[in-house]
């Protein structure tokens, strides 16, 4: 955990103030809840670690530090290495496309974050609306293709209440709920 908090200090939540390490706390919360293991949860805190600060060596630190499973997950999770990323459409794309390669270990992991996102997507959008997605840089077509994508993959591959929510939430958004919605 410190080294996680350590690594991501500097980083908020896409728009907002709040510190980056509650998305790790939250992501690695999902992963227990939901039948992970230490090295899931341990992977779910630095799932963001290679790909955010210093890539393949912060992997090899992470390797050296917590293990090759551990290791494994975290690069599994990452959707690009190099800096500059690579165009964020094909970058998608082929993050997509690697899933199904994929460990149940990994997906777990790579489930759980993208089920946190989800949660935060909707919660801005009931809160600010449609100026939400100018966060985001697929604007609002290509998050709600992104996330559908995902949503459609897990439904499949690795169904569960986990899943479930992930699809009930993504829908939710890309519907336009914005049920709950409060100015406060």
């Amino acid at each position: 955990m410190r080294y996680a908090s350590r690594l991501h200090r500097e980083q908020r939540r896409k728009g907002t103030d709040i510190p980056y390490i509650s998305h790790l706390l939250s992501v690695a919360a999902l992963v227990l809840e939901h039948g992970g293991n230490e090295d899931q949860a341990i992977a779910s805190l630095l799932h963001d670690a290679a790909e955010d600060q210093g890539g393949q060596e912060t992997l090899d630190e992470i390797r050296r530090r917590f293990g090759e499973t551990v290791a494994m997950i975290v690069a599994d999770c990452t959707d690009a290495w190099e800096e500059p990323k690579p165009e964020w459409r094909p970058r998608k794309e082929a993050y997509i496309a690697r899933l199904p390669e994929k460990d149940a270990a990994s997906l777990l992991v790579s489930l759980a974050d993208k089920t946190h996102n989800a949660r935060a997507i909707l919660h801005d959008y009931r809160h600010i609306g449609d100026e939400l997605w100018g966060r985001f840089t697929g604007g609002k077509g290509g998050t709600f293709w992104y996330y559908q994508e995902l949503s459609a993959f897990y439904a499949a591959a690795f169904p569960g209440p986990l899943a479930s929510e992930f699809e009930r939430t993504v829908a939710a958004f890309c519907e336009g709920d914005r049920s709950g919605y409060s100015a406060a």
